[in-house]
């Protein structure tokens, strides 16, 4: 039996408290726990008085005594970061996020990073250096969009890196508005994020301490001629050996010159994810992190069904260290500090991501 496709409707004890798990399947209406309405997220905790639990009153429950106990902690953890979505999509309006208050009002354009497997009714957007690359090639293996003398790949950890960034993804905005809207209310969804200040850090030395040809003349050179008045008349390859490169500092510098009314401005390796994936106009149906991606990972393949014959490669990605912020950080003045927070607010709150204590502290 599916426990995806399971209620437990029968309230179990644990240290004197009532649990009542419901199944996450698309239509289940859980009320909200602020009262206004209901929305359809995952796993529903009730305490004695008949009113759902915090997180924090479940996080002291000693679940591993609870059967089916890896279960509940997934289905909470979906409920939780779904539930902070949604709270802070319809309560701050200080967010300008919210200015766009339907998918209606998305251009297009901005909906480039959406991809479609139209075979088993699944959307997933994209965030680049958060496993991508492996959710991309597992996309396109369960689509078949990609075929080998008419035939489809046996295993997406065979596809070519090189394959996987082209164009053999289907995206969902090269459809018709219309058939768009029902995609997006029909097919499930999700994303997974990232610290967003370890994501920078990822995309930095990923893009500009490797060798590599795109990003050193279109970005690196131009950077370097703004921020040192260096004109590097050599290639990328040479430079790379060189050691000659945009510093960190100069690379936030570079960030926070730049306008970003739409997040149009930003390349789409540090645009901020709710510029990328508009959780507050797509209702995600599972939300994935790259801190827990292992887990995260095997719960998500199981609820779409697949993990019969996908399964994602354990340690995955450059896991930058978020205790790494500190010594990065260690250069940029404090003033940019907070200018830089304040472009990346709305990514911290929207996925429960915050700042080490001493962050604005001198020395830190």
């Amino acid at each position: 039996m599916d426990v995806s496709e399971t209620k437990f409707f029968s309230p179990s004890t644990v240290h004197g408290t009532y649990l009542q798990l419901y199944s996450s399947r698309p239509g289940d209406q859980l009320p909200s726990p602020s009262g206004h309405g209901s929305f359809r997220y995952g796993t529903l905790s009730w305490g004695t008085s008949g009113y759902p639990m915090s997180d924090e009153d479940l996080e002291s429950l000693d679940v591993t005594k609870l059967t089916g106990q890896k279960w509940l902690n997934l289905q909470h953890r979906q409920y939780s970061r779904k539930r902070l979505i949604h709270d802070i999509c319809r309560h701050n309006a200080t967010f300008h996020v919210l200015r766009r208050p339907t998918f209606d009002d998305i251009p297009g354009s901005q909906l480039a990073n959406l991809i479609v497997d139209d075979r088993r009714g699944i959307i997933y957007c994209y965030v680049p250096k958060v496993a991508c690359t492996e959710w991309k090639s597992i996309m396109i293996f369960l689509s078949e969009s990609l075929k080998v003398n008419g035939t489809p790949y046996r295993n997406h950890s065979e596809i070519p890196r090189d394959l996987i960034h082209g164009n053999n993804v289907i995206y969902l905005n090269r459809s018709h508005r219309s058939m768009m809207k029902w995609k997006i209310k029909k097919y499930k969804k999700f994303l997974f994020v990232r610290n967003p200040f370890v994501r920078l850090i990822s995309a930095y030395r990923d893009k500009f301490e490797k060798k590599n040809d795109y990003f050193y003349k279109a970005l690196a050179i131009p950077i370097m001629r703004r921020y040192r008045f260096l004109y590097p008349l050599i290639s990328a390859e040479q430079a790379h050996t060189a050691g000659i490169r945009p510093s960190f500092s100069e690379f936030i510098q570079y960030i926070l010159d730049l306008p970003d009314e739409e997040g149009d401005s930003f390349e789409e390796h540090w645009r901020e994810v709710h510029h990328l994936c508009h959780p507050c106009q797509i209702e995600y149906d599972f939300i994935g992190k790259m801190e827990t991606m292992d887990e995260d990972a095997e719960h998500l393949l199981r609820i779409l069904k697949v993990d019969h014959i996908v399964r994602f490669p354990p340690g995955t990605g450059n896991r930058t260290e978020e205790s790494w912020i500190k010594t990065w950080f260690s250069t940029i003045p404090i003033e940019w500090r907070k200018k830089l927070y304040q472009i990346y607010e709305a990514d911290f709150r929207l996925f429960g991501y915050s700042l080490p204590e001493d962050f604005y502290e001198e020395g830190s």
